[in-house]
């Protein structure tokens, strides 16, 4: 089951509050600002800073 665009819609970055984006491998939400990318556990998306990484 992928994430629901209305969700995608709501979602922000927790840091900067910057809109985030579906990774084309379904494997995590980017924010398009700082480029950290929030994993999807479970169909859930994981949004804790702590938990993200960046990526280029």
């Amino acid at each position: 089951m992928a994430i629901s665009p209305d969700l995608l819609e709501i979602l922000v970055c927790p840091l900067d509050k910057a809109p985030v984006d579906l990774k084309p491998d379904q494997s995590g939400l980017k924010c398009r600002q700082c480029h950290r990318v929030y994993p999807i556990r479970d169909d859930i998306p994981v949004m804790l800073v702590d938990e993200a990484k960046i990526e280029p």
